[in-house]
């Protein structure tokens, strides 16, 4: 068996774990986002009157879109930097969020559950 000697194991500091939070908060973001749309999907369907199809995709976009967004916000946040990047998803992802909460119409639903994805992307790659 192997003995370890000489190194010791730096043990996180503050920095480190506040690093964490704010990495993980877009996760719990996403997590929370699908659970609320699970719980809402009868509401919703009863409200909007959606197609099959158009559920899914109210479903599904986000995931998709986000999928899609994420090389490129990755890229972006080097051009621009990622704090920069991480605030102007955060403003964009509450507006499109606004905008998704006065849906009128499947379609408008789909829309603005892909705009708070793209912009969601950044938040990811940060």
């Amino acid at each position: 068996m192997a003995e370890v000697t000489g190194a010791t194991a730096r043990r996180a500091g503050r920095r480190e774990w506040i690093g964490l939070a704010v990495i993980a908060l877009p996760c719990m973001l996403y997590s929370m986002d699908l659970t609320v749309l699970n719980l809402a999907v009868p509401a919703l369907s009863a409200d909007l009157k959606p197609t099959s199809a158009q559920l899914l995709w109210i479903v599904d976009v986000y995931g998709f879109m986000v999928a899609g967004a994420l090389m490129t916000m990755g890229t972006l946040g080097d051009r621009i930097g990622r704090r920069r990047l991480l605030l102007i998803g955060a403003v964009a992802f509450g507006l499109a969020s606004v905008g998704a909460a006065f849906s009128t119409s499947a379609g408008m639903l789909i829309a603005t559950r892909g705009c708070c994805s793209s912009t969601s992307g950044g938040a990811r790659s940060s």
